[in-house]
């Protein structure tokens, strides 16, 4: 965390960035957490503040129909009032991407049901060598484990919905979901880009928009091998993370 906050007075004074912000530069409030003498702090900024600029992020290959941003705050002030009064330490930032992971692991989950669907309904339709693609052997074992970690996928979403409306779910639980169904989900996207052979990369079909996307997915919230690191902590009671 490089933002940095200091008092001045019955203001404080914010400077620092941040990449790759979802609808950074069309937001009129930011939630900026930044590092005090006191501790991580968070603040709400109106992004209409002197020294507040939000330059997007162009050129992606992936959620290309989503605003990426860059936040820059550079001697911005903010009174006191614009400070979140029981956001103090890492864990009010880190109960928003427990939050925000539990949404993905579900979210992720639609991505390869409409992968599939894709990849079901045109093996069923295209013909190789006088019959459908969907006929053949190779094929029928790729729908079935696709099939197999959707409906796992699902599962394991469940439980821990289920779980977290009874105020029992953990980070750690929540790292598990996220990590495999993110990566069971990227791994169907690109098993069905395969089954579609050429047209799978064509803009007809859906597969490799999602395919694409869910390579932001798996990086974004925690990394894939973060979430292992993250798993692995709380399995062995062993921090592995340098």
């Amino acid at each position: 965390m490089i933002t940095t906050a200091r008092r001045d007075g019955d203001d404080w004074i914010l400077d620092g960035r941040k990449m790759w912000i979802t609808n950074g530069s069309v937001s009129q409030v930011a939630i900026v957490w930044a590092r005090a003498e006191e501790g991580i702090r968070g603040f709400a900024v109106p992004t209409d503040l002197p020294g507040f600029s939000a330059p997007e992020q162009k050129h992606k290959w992936s959620l290309r129909a989503s605003i990426t941003s860059e936040l820059v705050l550079e001697e911005v002030r903010v009174p006191e009032s614009m400070r979140l009064p029981e956001a103090e330490g890492l864990k009010a930032p880190l109960e928003c991407l427990t939050a925000a992971r539990s949404g993905i692991a579900w979210g992720a989950l639609g991505a390869a049901h409409a992968c599939f669907d894709e990849a079901l309904s045109y093996s069923k339709q295209r013909i190789v060598f006088g019959k459908p693609l969907a006929g053949f052997q190779l094929a029928q074992k790729k729908l079935a484990d696709m099939a197999t970690g959707i409906t796992l996928g699902q599962l394991m979403a469940l439980r821990l919905g289920r779980l977290k409306d009874e105020g029992r779910a953990t980070p750690n639980q929540v790292s598990m979901a996220k990590r495999n169904n993110v990566h069971m989900a990227l791994d169907v996207a690109r098993t069905c880009r395969d089954m579609l052979g050429a047209n799978g990369i064509s803009l007809e079909y859906q597969v490799g928009r999602h395919m694409l996307n869910l390579e932001s997915v798996i990086t974004y919230e925690g990394t894939h091998d973060i979430h292992t690191l993250a798993l692995g902590h709380a399995l062995t009671d062993l921090p592995a993370y340098r």
